[in-house]
């Protein structure tokens, strides 16, 4: 699949099947990743590679738990909300199955800590969608970076003490009929573009 269609028909994933992940893609998946610019060529970012379904299942207890301490407020991120309102009714499941959790962390004060790991999980969710693996772009973490008990557990996972959560990556195979992702069109609605032409006199 050439660079522009990877990038035209890359979608969410948002169920997955229990089929494992052959190492030599995951790997694939994970080099492109790193291969993500950074601000100053900086290399800042620090990928956490999750496939054990024990820790998994620990991290999804652990969001689930708090998001349901927190409260929700007129004007608040849908998304947010959502996790939030999920999680209070139970059985909420941030990562949608997937058999592999890419945690992309970087320095906690670093400026460009946020844009760099996005850079990097954009690369990865391409290079997926081109190796015929589902992804998606996963920011429940990335919302909980400051809570104590998550805090914690990735610690003891390997996040280093300088350093939170900035986005994350949901991976395998798609639990599609053909075991593929889904590539239909995406109608546009957004994303407004403004020719600019001349200069201001």
């Amino acid at each position: 699949m050439d660079a522009l269609t990877a990038i035209l028909t890359r979608r969410s994933t948002r169920n997955f099947s229990d089929a494992p992940l052959p190492e030599s893609l995951m790997q694939t998946v994970l080099q492109v990743g790193r291969q993500a610019p950074s601000g100053g060529n900086s290399q800042s970012n620090h990928f956490l590679v999750i496939q054990n379904q024990n820790v998994i299942e620990d991290l999804i207890r652990l969001t689930q738990q708090a998001f349901s301490r927190m409260e929700t407020f007129e004007g608040m991120y849908p998304s947010l909300r959502h996790s939030i309102e999920a999680s209070k009714r139970g059985g909420y499941r941030f990562c949608y199955n997937a058999p592999v959790l890419i945690v992309v962390a970087n320095r906690r004060d670093y400026g460009n800590s946020l844009a760099d790991c996005a850079c990097a999980l954009e690369n990865m969710m391409i290079a997926a969608n081109a190796l015929d693996l589902g992804s998606c772009y996963i920011n429940q973490l990335r919302w909980l970076n400051e809570d104590g008990e998550l805090l914690k557990y990735l610690q003891a996972l390997g996040l280093k003490e300088n350093e939170r959560v900035f986005g994350a990556l949901a991976l395998g195979r798609p639990a599609t009929e053909d075991g593929l992702p889904r590539r239909q069109p995406n109608v546009i609605t957004g994303n407004e573009v403004t020719y600019v032409y001349d200069r201001l006199k």
